[in-house]
């Protein structure tokens, strides 16, 4: 048996007959509701069962008795409507006393950071898998577990090597609202790069991006840029109509659009990758990348388009690739399957 903390269900959606999901929302899911188990107290009974195998748990962002959380909690429309988040955010902590069985953490917020109050989290589970997991795997202990950059004499710490050791990278993959809207049969291709997205309060990044597409614009290169935002349904038609689409990263480098616009027969331009990746889009077979300095996005765009036939064949191979590992369900098999190849725990 799995039983799983979090906001939404992950792992037993993948895996209904053999999970138990407790919501530390209030969330309106698709399920059994013999499948989803209702209060604390009856959490608590679940995890000391002798037949729960695997203890799936997402971090909150904030401490359970934090002023940020209380204060969110207290005056949301939920609270007055008789739904309070604020008991359901402590289910994570019974895992401070509770639980013999196997903890893994699926960490898919934008920081590049684990937090303070999630830090006993990666004590206590045996995988930690983390989205926005830096290339210097010490540096989500920045400001944290450490008050500044972690020093050569803290990494030099075995209690914290054992920490780092858990470790593992995990995409964000394709967004479950996506099936059902995709247009997986190939489309004609009208334009050369389509971007669609927030520029203003935003990445710097992409302030600068778009700047360098309206040049291209005005210098023959199709580019289609909307004026208003679109529908799941008009986003990815226009995704498989282009020929690239823009792929800047925003408040994390990871993003459902990196995965979105391969599945919808296009190749996305991303710029260049700041974190480590499990199965990722490879560079001139499943995706691009550009330089993010300026006049870096012009030059991959002038590239890219200078051979049609190789965008065609990456935008197959990139197909193909977010299907096979970037899926909500090979997403929670990765996790699910990660955890049971661990060595067996010693008596």
């Amino acid at each position: 048996m799995i039983v799983e903390i979090g906001p939404q269900p992950f792992v037993s959606r993948a895996l209904p007959k053999e999970s138990l999901f407790y919501s530390t929302q209030w969330p309106n899911v698709e399920l059994d509701p013999t499948r989803v188990i209702g209060s604390l107290r009856e959490l608590w009974g679940v995890l000391g069962r002798a037949d729960v195998e695997l203890i799936v748990v997402f971090p909150t962002f904030f401490g359970p008795l934090s002023l940020r959380r209380l204060n969110r909690a207290i005056f949301s429309r939920r609270m007055l409507e008789g739904r309070s988040p604020l008991v359901r955010g402590i289910a994570p902590e019974l895992l401070r006393a509770r639980g013999h069985a196997r903890v893994v953490v699926v960490d898919l917020e934008d920081l590049p950071v684990i937090n303070r109050n999630n830090l006993f989290l990666l004590e206590r589970c045996d995988l930690y898998f983390k989205r926005e997991l830096p290339v210097d795997h010490w540096r989500v202990f920045l400001k944290t577990a450490h008050r500044d950059l972690p020093t050569p004499r803290f990494r030099a710490s075995e209690a914290q090597a054992r920490r780092i050791a858990k470790l593992r990278p995990i995409s964000l993959g394709l967004p479950r609202q996506a099936w059902g809207v995709l247009p997986l049969p190939a489309r004609e291709k009208r334009t050369d790069v389509f971007f669609s997205g927030r520029v203003r309060d935003s990445s710097s990044l992409r302030a600068r991006g778009i700047s360098e597409l309206r040049d291209l614009a005005s210098k023959g290169v199709v580019v289609d840029i909307p004026e208003a935002p679109l529908s799941p349904a008009a986003f990815y038609e226009r995704c498989a109509e282009a020929r690239l689409v823009w792929s800047p990263e925003g408040f994390g480098w990871d993003c459902f659009r990196h995965y979105e616009v391969p599945a919808c027969g296009s190749v996305p331009l991303i710029n260049q990758p700041t974190i480590e990746r499990r199965a990722p889009l490879i560079a001139g077979v499943h995706a691009l990348y550009y330089d993010p300095e300026p006049g870096g996005l012009t030059r991959a765009i002038q590239a890219a388009l200078a051979d049609k036939p190789a965008l065609a064949r990456i935008a197959a191979a990139g197909q193909a690739h977010v299907m096979a590992h970037h899926t909500p369900g090979a997403l929670a098999n990765y996790v699910v399957n990660s955890a049971r190849r661990l060595p067996a725990k010693a008596d």
